[in-house]
């Protein structure tokens, strides 16, 4: 897979021994359709066609995303209101280790049935400001437990043995020579629950680590643009 790599402002991650680690993302990546049950996944994607989202053409997919997307930020410009986010965890790559952070995908549902990959480049991946050495989890990974809110009501709960793994993609990555410092992947998302608006005007997402109690957060407003003139 060919990308575009463009230095863009450095991110920053605060990480439990108290040091910070910089990134300048230069390749960002959306996976898709990555649930650890590609049974279920299959039953996903028949789901969303009844809804007019194309199918795949292969699943887990990996869509790439502009860059300048990968944010850490607290307001989310929307053109509409048929926009909301997903609970995801994020890989990112620096110069010399592998970090685990919490992030939401902040997608265009009108523009989904269009495009899955059109609708990941019309809004950002919010990441979090704090994160752990994937090294240093690894081992209880399907423990952590991932979680979000969307105006307060909480909208998605699982954990990560529902998604396919971290070091899935790190060996995805190898594979593709994208494993480098710059990169940067979200997971995919897990169900929403039924009946909750997910096109809400705030969102939290978090993910918990059982074990120590430690959480990484984002939280989110988003704000509707102005009509346009003309």
């Amino acid at each position: 897979m060919s990308t575009v790599r463009t230095q863009l402002a450095a991110l920053q991650f605060d990480l439990p021994d108290g040091t910070v680690a910089e990134v300048a993302v230069t390749t960002l990546l959306n996976g898709g359709y990555a649930g650890r049950s590609q049974d279920d996944v299959a039953a996903h994607v028949r789901e969303l066609a009844e809804l007019g989202v194309p199918a795949p053409s292969v699943t887990p997919s990996l869509y790439p995303v502009s860059p300048y997307l990968a944010q850490q930020t607290s307001t989310v410009p929307a053109q509409h209101g048929k926009t909301s986010g997903e609970a995801e965890w994020a890989l990112v790559v620096t110069s010399d280790d592998v970090l685990l952070t919490v992030a939401c995908d902040h997608t265009d549902r009108a523009l989904e049935v269009h495009g899955v990959a059109w609708s990941k480049n019309a809004g950002p991946d919010v990441l979090g400001r704090r994160a752990w050495r994937l090294s240093e989890v690894a081992e209880r990974i399907d423990s952590i437990e991932l979680t979000a809110w969307a105006d307060g009501a909480e909208i998605q709960r699982g954990t990560l043995a529902e998604l396919l793994t971290p070091q899935y993609w790190v060996e995805r990555l190898k594979a593709l020579d994208l494993l480098r410092p710059g990169t940067v992947l979200l997971s995919g998302t897990i169900p929403m629950r039924h009946g909750v608006d997910q096109f809400a005007s705030r969102w939290r997402v978090e993910l918990r680590d059982p074990a120590t109690g430690d959480v990484l957060d984002c939280e989110y407003e988003v704000t509707r643009l102005p009509d346009p003139i003309g």
